[in-house]
């Protein structure tokens, strides 16, 4: 942004917090979510997906995400060529599985 831009936002802020504007807000005196991962995706995704987690229905990809991250940590936690070969094959079955959804997805989305 440029400086007069910034300036000029700095200073709405300013206002509305003065006017008692940004008192109420849903979140306030706690963090920010952790959204680093919405660094990689374009806006609209980003905010379409936040949408509907907040609505509390998400695409099938992020919640094999999270099934796929949970296989993942049980490999590492894995003792013994039986357990992790199970663990492998899950992982491999997830990963798929997120694979196809993801190009479901955009495909879905024109992307």
């Amino acid at each position: 942004m440029t400086q007069s831009l910034n300036r000029l936002v700095e200073r709405q802020i300013l206002k509305a917090l003065a006017e008692g504007k940004l008192r109420g807000l849903e979140g306030e005196g706690k963090p920010l979510p952790d959204r680093s991962g919405e660094a990689f995706t374009d806006m609209a995704t980003a905010v379409a997906v936040r949408i509907m987690a907040e609505a509390g229905t998400l695409p099938e990809e992020f919640k094999i995400k999270k099934l796929l991250e949970a296989a993942k940590q049980s490999y590492r936690e894995a003792e013994g060529d039986d357990a992790k070969r199970v663990a492998m094959a899950l992982i491999a079955d997830l990963q798929q599985r997120y694979n196809i959804a993801v190009e479901a997805r955009r495909r879905f989305m024109g992307s």
